[in-house]
């Protein structure tokens, strides 16, 4: 049920109509995720901002975090666009399930990421000793550390919004897990 509609570029501010152009002369079309932050003056700009900020992780870091956030968060419209995302930095489908699970198996590293960014998010900003101790020995540092939660809470946010707005997800469905995070 669609609580929030999607606007398009002649309902929005023309502060936004410009970010709307940006968009799609980048992206090819809007995400009704990026739409929907345009009912506000500033959120869009702001989030974008946000996202786009210069940071100490790797890209394919960055969608690990992603994909974790979105699905303890239970986010379809997310954990679709990372999907998509997650392909385009190199990770294969079995390896998004596997990130998605909080383990990544895979990769000794991105594992340990994974698995903080499920333990924290899960309980609610407070990491177990367990987790924080294996993601510095998986050679993350206290900068990181500040990178992946800037990333959190980005990743919260837009959960957040399509969880309150139940908009249509434009992005290609994400496979299910057969179980749950949390």
């Amino acid at each position: 049920m669609e609580t929030i509609n999607v606007p398009n570029r002649e309902e929005v501010s023309e502060n936004n109509q410009a970010i709307f152009d940006n968009l799609n002369s980048k992206l090819g079309f809007v995400p009704n995720l990026y739409a929907t932050f345009a009912h506000s003056e500033t959120a869009l700009g702001d989030y974008l901002t946000f996202q786009n900020r210069k940071s100490s992780l790797k890209a394919k870091e960055r969608e690990v975090i992603n994909l974790v956030v979105s699905q303890v968060n239970e986010c379809d419209y997310c954990l679709a666009a990372h999907t998509a995302l997650g392909k385009m930095n190199g990770f294969s489908d079995e390896e998004i399930l596997d990130i998605r699970t909080g383990e990544a198996n895979f990769d000794t590293k991105i594992g340990a990421l994974a698995n903080f960014v499920k333990d924290i998010t899960i309980n609610r900003s407070k990491p177990s000793e367990d987790a924080v101790a294996r993601l510095f020995e998986a050679g993350y540092t206290k900068e990181n550390l500040i990178d992946i939660n800037m990333v959190i809470g980005d990743k919260i946010v837009s959960n957040f919004i399509h969880g309150s707005g139940q908009f249509a997800v434009d992005f290609p469905a994400a496979a299910k897990l057969e179980s749950t995070l949390a």
